[in-house]
């Protein structure tokens, strides 16, 4: 799939502290950039506030040396607080209307696509890029409504112009292929925070998507 110009970010990471099981997750971050990673979006949904914008300040101040975009996972405040480049939220979140309301052009907003109907959904109109999720069913998702597959990517390719990525179980063995499908990014998880060599873990689902 060619990289979508709105969007030109094949490679994203999903990054937790509890996530990464073998290297500090600052360390993590900063071995994926190094092996090819081109966006990071910090997801902790058990953090206080105050807690969230410390961890997302010191990953901010990474992000930046690298010039990688960093997506905030949920917490509209705190993506403010440190002025991050997106917000990514969930069909049950807060809404990207509201989003774009408060804040105007200020945030690239992702939006979850779990869905078919989101497609007709007035918040599209303030959605930059979509989370097709999940791919496959996996632990980190626990609400999962539609297990996409490769069959669902190549569907919504001929259904919206959006940056679609693709995020949901996604490892190496089927990188390739969502982003074959018509998936513009390829979003990780484990497949980078669980691997005992993050950079090589990057470099080769990097190599994958060329």
């Amino acid at each position: 799939m060619p990289i979508h110009p709105n969007f030109p970010y094949p490679l994203y990471l999903v990054i937790s502290e509890k996530e990464c099981v073998h290297l500090p997750w600052l360390q993590v971050a900063e071995e994926a950039i190094r092996g090819g990673v081109d966006i990071i979006q910090l997801r902790e949904k058990e953090l206080d506030t105050a807690t969230f914008i410390q961890r997302a300040m010191a990953l901010k101040a990474l992000t930046d040396r690298y010039s990688i975009p960093l997506v905030i996972n949920d917490n509209v405040e705190v993506a403010s607080a440190v002025d991050a480049w997106g917000i990514h939220v969930g069909r049950t979140d807060r809404q990207p209307q509201q989003i774009h309301e408060e804040f105007g052009h200020r945030f690239q907003i992702g939006w979850s696509l779990e869905l078919l109907d989101q497609l007709q959904d007035h918040n599209m109109d303030f959605v930059q890029h979509l989370g097709v999720s999940p791919i496959f069913p996996t632990p980190t998702k626990t609400n999962t409504i539609t297990a996409w597959g490769m069959q669902g990517i190549r569907d919504l390719r001929t259904q919206t112009d959006k940056p679609l990525i693709a995020i949901g179980g996604m490892h190496l063995a089927h990188a390739h292929e969502a982003f074959t499908a018509g998936a513009n990014s390829i979003a990780v998880v484990s497949a980078i925070c669980s691997s005992l060599d993050p950079r090589k873990a990057a470099e080769e689902l990097k190599n994958s998507l060329s």
